[in-house]
């Protein structure tokens, strides 16, 4: 049977809970990204890669058997050699594995951070995809509460350098150390089964595995037993009373606000001492945009050993959405050839300004009129014509787009290997953009 050319074939389509950018959202994920990368830098965290893919026993050992995020949400699949594999559902474990895997304990303390994707198929919903990206930040192998206080200034120090800091708060709680955290959990216990009763059925799953989870139910049949459950206080000993103190005291000298939430938990029980959220209410209710916590016990229960450490993540698709303004990309200069032998020399005098660290562009074809329509609408600062009249001459002619001033300029000079930058910038736009250069 002979097959039917005429038949359409279906255009692909995304898989669902993954998205393209392109444009504005793109615009400001890159941005995000860039201002994390810059400010890791200046608290001296490593950049580290870790893989996309682990044994799925690294984050079955790490979240917990009885998580959602291992029961229901994790992407696992057996390879070719028969191992189970996992597409990472966060960095913490990835990255603790690797710490133990590749010696790194000779390091510590070690700061790092990271960023990514991260895959966990849950329902879509605003800021929240099946293929989403995080950035990531951990210090590995401290036990001092100044860690703790530093990430926390780390995390702040971003959010104001995103300018998305007004209306959101840092939460901060103390889950204590090991000796505080038993026995909380054992009150609690005892608080949640004399109220059985009126428990949802997934806080009665919840029970006997993790208790602690229940107190952050969003069911409201739960809410009134959790909201009359013990608080940690009253369990803390006093090295974990000092601890949590050393952290609110490095936050109070180092100027960054902080709200005590009592009731902020982590469930699984290698978390020690700090838990935080930074929260907003402009995101509806999924309100947090960068939390975290300390895991002491995380690498001990990795099969390594005893090691402290804390961090934290933060979706860069809900930071995005945060921002108030789309970041431009910056375009200084336009090239306009007129001609196809201008056109060579645009390129060799494109490629020259921007190894002197000028931003500029060249459209591959069109007449002047054209070309001039793309530039004004480019937003570049000023556009460089070349014509036969120019090449003749050994001169430029450059238009600054926003005044519709223009002057020629000595191609030699703007060539000249020894002018950096500002100084062949300088040469470009003196005299037509408005700037007094000579006071500069």
């Amino acid at each position: 049977m002979s097959k039917d050319k005429s038949a359409k074939i279906p255009t692909p389509q995304p898989v669902r809970g993954t998205q393209d950018m392109l444009g504005d959202f793109a615009d400001r994920f890159a941005h995000v990204v860039e201002t994390f990368e810059r400010v890791r830098r200046l608290y001296g965290y490593k950049r580290v890669e870790v893989p996309v893919i682990e044994p799925t026993a690294v984050f079955a050992r790490s979240l917990g058997e009885t998580t959602d995020v291992v029961s229901k949400e994790m992407y696992s699949f057996e390879d070719r050699g028969g191992e189970s594999i996992t597409l990472r559902p966060e960095f913490t474990a990835g990255i603790a594995r690797a710490y133990i895997t590749n010696g790194w304990q000779q390091f510590a303390p070690l700061k790092v951070a990271t960023h990514g994707p991260l895959f966990r198929y849950e329902r879509p919903q605003k800021g929240r995809y099946r293929q989403f990206h995080q950035l990531d930040a951990e210090v590995l192998g401290s036990d001092s509460p100044l860690a703790d206080a530093e990430l926390l200034v780390f995390a702040d120090q971003l959010l104001k350098d995103l300018g998305i800091s007004e209306g959101v708060t840092l939460t901060l709680n103390t889950l204590g150390d090991a000796d505080s955290r038993e026995a909380w959990r054992a009150a609690l216990v005892e608080h949640f089964m004399s109220h059985r009763g009126d428990l949802s059925e997934d806080s009665l799953a919840r029970l006997d595995k993790n208790p602690l989870r229940i107190l952050d139910s969003k069911d409201p049949r739960d809410r009134p037993v959790a909201d009359s459950a013990p608080d940690i206080d009253a369990y803390l000993t006093g090295e974990a009373q000092d601890f949590f103190g050393a952290v609110t005291s490095g936050l109070d000298a180092a100027g960054v606000a902080w709200q005590r939430n009592a009731r902020l938990v982590r469930g699984l029980d290698y978390y020690r001492h700090t838990a935080f959220e930074f929260v907003t209410d402009r995101l509806g209710a999924q309100g947090t945009v960068l939390g975290g916590g300390r895991y002491d016990g995380l690498i001990e229960a990795l099969g390594g050993p005893p090691t402290p450490a804390v961090g934290w993540a933060a979706g860069i698709e809900r930071l995005g959405m945060l921002l108030e303004s789309t970041p431009q990309d910056f375009l200084e200069f336009v090239l306009v050839p007129v001609g196809g032998e201008a056109e060579m020399l645009c390129l060799e005098l494109q490629a020259t300004l921007r190894r002197k660290g000028l931003s500029c562009d060249m459209g591959f074809r069109g007449n002047l009129k054209k070309r001039m329509q793309r530039a004004d609408a480019s937003g570049a600062v000023a556009a460089i014509i070349i014509g036969e009249d120019e090449m003749r001459e050994g001169e430029i002619t450059v238009r600054h787009l926003a005044s519709g001033q223009q002057a020629r300029r000595n191609l030699a000079e703007i060539r000249d290997a020894r002018a950096g930058a500002t100084y062949t910038r300088k040469l470009l736009l003196e005299g037509i953009d408005g700037n007094n250069w000579s006071a500069e």
